[in-house]
């Protein structure tokens, strides 16, 4: 791929992509937020205040989270806003790996790939735990 090619793919897709998914983000966070206003206004203070007397809330699982999402449940709904906004780096560090790929510049293909496994990882270990 000629260099000129390369910098035309980053000027104008990466911004993008980088803008699709963060207007995604803040409609679902927004909705979340209306949601959360309009439908359970004390879901946080009640959620702390059984933290406080010891009535620790288990994990969700994700099939759990959209079934919630689609029950219209605010938390659920603004929980898939802040995955949606994890996506922002990890597409960034995608799609700069795919073009290092094509362009067959090893050294950033193994830089870029160490980064998107610490990424991945650290998504997937913030999940588990």
């Amino acid at each position: 791929m000629p260099k000129q090619e390369e910098d035309r793919i980053l000027r104008e897709w990466t911004p993008i992509l980088l803008r699709s998914i963060l207007i995604a983000a803040m409609i679902v966070l927004g909705a979340g937020l209306v949601l959360t206003y309009t439908f359970a206004p004390d879901y946080y203070v009640e959620r702390y205040q059984a933290v406080q007397h010891g009535h620790l809330i288990g994990k969700e699982t994700l099939g759990l989270l959209f079934d919630r999402v689609r029950q219209g449940n605010p938390h659920a709904v603004l929980t898939i806003g802040l995955f949606v906004l994890t996506l922002v780096p990890l597409a960034r560090v995608a799609f700069c790996f795919i073009l290092f790929i094509r362009e067959r510049d090893y050294t950033y293909v193994a830089l870029t790939a160490y980064v998107l496994a610490g990424l991945i990882v650290g998504v997937l270990a913030g999940s588990a735990g």
